[in-house]
């Protein structure tokens, strides 16, 4: 008979900590899971309710009725941030962190051929960045909008020179009595590292072509070389003369008298003891000090009827403006399509807001195989990034031209080195006068960190089978016979951009040489120097593309998006539906924390960083005036 088997023995110790460990980690997993999965539950049960409420009140849009514009965020061309994240923002009260400007421009646009919009009142206090370009457009739209006979009204409480340049286009400019507007002026200052990599032992190798690249000088510099402050100098002095060329001919203001005010503002505050509302409104650059409630008063005197509640005056905002709007083109017509490039460029597959060789090139690609496609706008927005990305992209713009279908870049805000490298094959450029472009150059960085390791009491030391291998070793000092390869390849890569410039605007290759060397410019500089076509934004260049393609006056206009899923569909329907604003009104918001869960899922993202060993070779400006 056999005797029975003992009994299994529990374990004890560590491996009963890491098995009770286990568990532990399995049920705070399955926590999260649920967790979401009910907050999204939630969502689709509240979009549901608030898409019926919302559906219903863009019906109801009452006659007399204020467009009310309140930016907030940041203004992009397109949302870096995930549908699902702004809607969890917005439905628990959270702001929202970006703004697209096609979205102002099209309520704006839309508001001024709409007769139940009687006027615009801008807010723009919580527009928190965007750059002189993408404002242009705003303010170019508010002009339009004011050309029918219907004026636009801004208040504020505090105005930067970005808000202000947009506030500018007003027919009246109101801020509160403990406010202010704060002009200054442009400058580039930077870091530099040198001192600080000396001390870590690291080496830094640049090898570049252009005596004006200077992005990567904070890293082998202690200061900004002359040549870098000379030509930051002339485009960042062309950007601030083009600003208060602009400011003083909508304000009527003196450009000399606007400037002189600006640089003496030390003086000139002593003046109001202090007081930068009276100090705006005594120069002109407001038309009167008003608090909330006065606004509402002086509406309401001109004739704006109350909101259903008395306490303020009839209104709508863009959210819910934009969705009553419905178009009037079916999804079938031949138009123009949009591709938008912003962000650095990278490698590979990027997501929204950024640029990938890989996804933006098949985005154009996607664009040229649509029968509905006849012309398409490459809307850029970029300082530039890897060389190899950027010609992706590059040859997908040459391969829509060679298919007969016209190509017309618009530049933004910045369009510059590697930005400029995928617009250059365009049939045509626009940008606006204060775009910043140019930067042809390019350049190489490479580091390496053997001192470093001597500061710990580590060598590198070994055997290699050439005088090559191993060579891109960071452990090791870098050999000058591979500095003289990574030299020849960065000579290359220049002669190539220079090259295919010179072949695609039609000039010599000492001519754009010449212009070239790394060099920012204006758009107004750039025009004169043949790096553009023509000024304008991207309305203008949506209309020569369509005059191009010989469209008529009356085609539809598309953007060329990535495609997305049904559940991200969803959510993207609701992020432009009322449903939000609606649920907010009523009161029914979800909590912060809830707002946070999908930051518990992981999310990989690729960034453009330095690989050990590998010398990165780019075509950036790294150029932002603030």
């Amino acid at each position: 008979m056999t005797p029975p088997l003992p009994p299994p023995r529990r374990p004890r110790g560590f491996w009963a900590f890491i098995r009770s460990l286990g568990r532990g980690i399995n049920v705070v997993r399955l926590v999260i899971i649920n967790l979401l999965f009910f907050t999204l539950l939630f969502v689709v049960f509240l979009a549901i309710v608030g898409g019926l409420a919302g559906g219903r009140m863009a019906r109801t849009l009452q006659n007399d009725s204020v467009l009310v514009l309140k930016p907030q965020g940041q203004l992009v061309e397109q949302y870096s941030i995930d549908p699902l994240q702004r809607t969890l923002d917005g439905l628990s009260g959270n702001e929202p962190k970006q703004v697209q400007l096609r979205d102002i421009v099209g309520a704006i646009d839309a508001a001024a051929k709409d007769k139940r919009i009687t006027r615009i009142v801008l807010l723009p206090d919580d527009l928190q960045g965007g750059g002189f370009a993408a404002l242009r457009e705003v303010g170019a739209a508010l002009d339009r909008f004011r050309a029918t006979g219907k004026p636009v009204i801004v208040w504020a409480v505090n105005l930067d020179q970005g808000q202000y340049y947009l506030a500018a286009h007003a027919d009246r400019v109101l801020i509160d009595p403990q406010g202010g507007v704060m002009l200054t002026g442009l400058a580039d200052y930077r870091l530099f590292y040198k001192n600080l990599l000396d001390k870590l032992g690291v080496d830094v190798h640049l090898f570049r072509v252009g005596q004006f690249k200077s992005a990567a000088e904070p890293y082998i510099l202690e200061q900004a070389s002359p040549e870098a402050k000379q030509a930051d100098s002339y485009w960042l002095g062309g950007l601030w003369d083009q600003y208060l060329a602009e400011v003083a001919t909508l304000r009527k203001i003196d450009p000399a008298t606007l400037r002189n005010d600006i640089d003496n503002l030390p003086q000139t505050i002593a003046s109001t003891q202090g007081d930068l509302a009276q100090l705006a409104l005594n120069e002109h650059l407001v038309d009167g000090l008003a608090t909330r409630a006065d606004l509402i008063a002086i509406l309401r005197k001109e004739g704006v009827p109350a909101d259903d509640k008395g306490h303020s005056f009839r209104q709508v905002d863009q959210t819910r403006y934009l969705a009553s709007q419905t178009s009037s083109h079916g999804g079938f017509e031949p138009g123009v399509a949009i591709v938008v490039a912003e962000g650095e460029i990278a490698g590979g597959k990027q997501s929204p807001g950024s640029i990938g060789g890989e996804s933006t090139a098949a985005l154009i690609r996607q664009a040229r195989e649509d029968r509905k496609t006849k012309a398409l706008v490459l809307r850029v927005n970029s300082p530039g990034g890897e060389v190899f990305a950027a010609e992706q992209i590059r040859r997908e713009v040459q391969l829509t031209r060679e298919a007969g279908i016209p190509v017309v870049v618009s530049m933004g805000d910045v369009a510059a080195s590697g930005g400029y490298w995928i617009s250059m094959n365009a049939n045509k450029i626009f940008a606006e006068p204060n775009t910043i472009t140019g930067s042809i150059g390019i350049f190489g960085l490479y580091y390496s960190i053997p001192n470093t390791l001597a500061k710990f009491g580590v060598q590198s030391d070994g055997v290699a089978t050439g005088p090559m291998a191993g060579a891109f070793d960071i452990t090791r000092a870098l050999d000058p016979k591979v500095g003289a390869v990574i030299q020849a390849i960065i000579n290359k890569g220049y002669h190539d951009f220079v090259g295919n410039v010179a072949t695609a605007r039609g000039k010599s290759y000492d001519a754009i040489n010449a212009i070239a060397q790394g060099r920012v410019w204006t758009g107004q500089q750039a025009l004169d120097r043949g790096l553009v076509d023509q000024l304008g934004g991207l309305g203008n260049a949506v209309a020569d593309a369509a005059s191009l393609a010989k469209l008529g006056s009356d085609y539809p206009v598309r953007y060329v998006e990535p495609p997305a899923g049904g559940f991200q569909r969803f959510l993207l329907g609701l992020n432009q539906s009322a449903s939000v604003r609606i649920l907010q009104s009523w009161g029914l918001r979800l909590p912060n924390w809830v707002a946070q869960m999908p930051a518990l899922a992981p999310e990989l993202q690729l960034l453009r960083t330095a690989k050990a060993g590998t010398p990165n070779i780019y075509v950036d400006c790294l150029c932002s005036p603030h």
